[in-house]
């Protein structure tokens, strides 16, 4: 199983890392530029250099100063917040369903930690607010409408190349050329014979997830036809890394993406599809002398893989499920052997910031996934083929979720990716101008600001 997660809420938070600092002059070059670029450039050229930051810098580079742990992620989205307080905090169309199911998670979430892990330092509570909050709602303002999701997916796909071609090497030569710039292992893991690369990433199967995840939004960017070769290069990357992570998780991400293009022919019966997979699941459970999420433990594509850990850890979480409930529990790790490895994304919610976090979690995938239904019936020719694919990008995300929680820099790729399907489907809130978020007012939309605070959704602002 995977090394203890992040969650996003605990653990690996400033005070925890290496005690120095580790930041080589390459990575603080390209931190400068980021840097440089969200301070005083205009908002479309900001999100190539963000993103090559964020997916190609070591989550290990860090800034050491005073016993505390300023890593380079977290370094890039302060200074988006100082962007954004510019900017008055705007975002395209307002507060849709998907920001405030995300608010609702985000709070309800981060305000289970501190009841449950009284004993995490105020820093750390901070450093991870505004790791989650502020990586958002930066996305959010940087990725707008169509043009900004294509930008994003060239970029993505030019990464996702470089990614995938250090973790062959990795995989071939046994060195993660990552290790030289530190804040990454030089080695990778071997786990029954499989080399599992792992590149910038905190771990080779989340490393194998970011790349399989991206698989449909490349495809889209090559049905798209103006970035064929592009894209090319990004579903070659992308295949790459799935492979070379030996994890069966990746690879059922990918398999998942890809076979929901596949149902494009019959998307107009996809009703049908869903109670057809509810009825499978219904008969499975009624059949099988172990509960239906039992069948996870068969899953070994690779032969390095825990399908049955991933098994007793859902099988554990329903059985404790009064531990945890209200606001989540910090004695999962005694529940049973390696229960501490929360590598299931719902049983991490769960466990970690109880029902309600669950159910917020599972809201911003189901609003997600409405919207570009809704949106997919009101449109036609390539904008179908957009819709449609970030609909597989979804569906490859949750096939992941129930092999990992994402903790690193696929955190943000998660947000990047909910931003894209609200810039996908702003026309649903085209009576809604850009409105202004405010601590006192989230998660409900505020009233209509004075016209001079806002601009509406298409019209540039100052920095554009």
């Amino acid at each position: 199983m995977a090394e203890q997660p992040d969650l996003g809420f605990n653990q690996r938070d400033l005070g925890h890392g290496a005690a120095e600092t580790i930041l080589h002059p390459a990575v603080a070059l390209a931190l400068l530029v980021t840097i440089v670029f969200l301070l005083w450039r205009p908002r479309i050229q900001i999100i190539v250099p963000m993103m090559m930051t964020l997916f190609l810098v070591p989550r290990g580079q860090e800034i050491y100063v005073a016993g505390q742990h300023f890593y380079v992620l977290r370094i890039v989205i302060l200074m988006g917040l100082v962007r954004l307080a510019q900017e008055k905090f705007r975002i395209a169309g307002g507060l849709n369903g998907i920001d405030k199911a995300f608010l609702l998670w985000a709070s309800y979430r981060g305000m289970a930690g501190m009841l449950t892990r009284p004993g995490d330092t105020i820093a750390a509570q901070i450093a991870t607010s505004v790791q989650v909050f502020g990586g958002y709602f930066l996305l959010r303002y940087l990725i707008r409408d169509e043009e900004d999701i294509a930008r994003s997916a060239r970029v993505l796909a030019v990464t996702t190349a470089v990614l995938g071609a250090c973790m062959l090497i990795e995989y071939t030569r046994m060195i993660n050329v990552f290790g030289y710039l530190g804040g990454a292992p030089w080695f990778p893991e071997v786990r029954n014979g499989q080399i599992r690369a792992q590149a910038t990433f905190g771990h080779s199967i989340l490393a194998g997830c970011f790349g399989a995840t991206l698989i449909p939004l490349f495809f889209w960017l090559w049905k798209n036809g103006k970035d064929k070769a592009l894209a090319i290069v990004g579903m070659t990357g992308s295949t790459v890394m799935m492979f070379t992570a030996s994890s069966s998780t990746p690879v059922l991400a990918w398999v998942a993406g890809v076979g929901a293009l596949l149902l494009w022919p019959i998307r107009g019966s996809m009703r049908t599809v869903r109670w057809g997979l509810v009825l499978t699941l219904v008969t499975l459970a009624l059949v099988m002398k172990a509960p239906v999420w039992f069948i996870i433990a068969h899953v070994n594509v690779t032969g390095s893989s825990g399908g049955y850990d991933r098994a007793e850890l859902i099988d554990v979480c329903v059985r404790h499920i009064k531990d945890w409930w209200l606001i989540g529990s910090n004695n999962y790790g005694n529940w049973g052997w390696d229960m501490w490895d929360l590598s299931d994304q719902f049983v991490a919610e769960a466990e970690v910031g109880g029902l309600a976090s669950l159910v917020f979690f599972i809201a911003m995938i189901s609003r997600g996934f409405g919207r570009l239904g809704t949106m997919r019936r009101q449109v036609d020719g390539k904008r179908q083929w957009l819709l449609w694919s970030l609909g597989a990008v979804m569906l490859s995300h949750i096939f992941a979720y129930f092999g990992v929680s994402y903790w690193d820099q696929t955190q943000m790729w998660w947000f990047a990716f909910l931003a894209m399907i609200s810039a996908a489907t702003i026309a649903l809130d085209n009576s809604s101008p850009a409105i202004e978020i405010s601590s006192a007012q989230a998660g409900v939309v505020p009233e209509p600001a004075p016209a001079e605070w806002f601009w509406a959704p298409g019209l540039p602002t100052s920095k554009e």
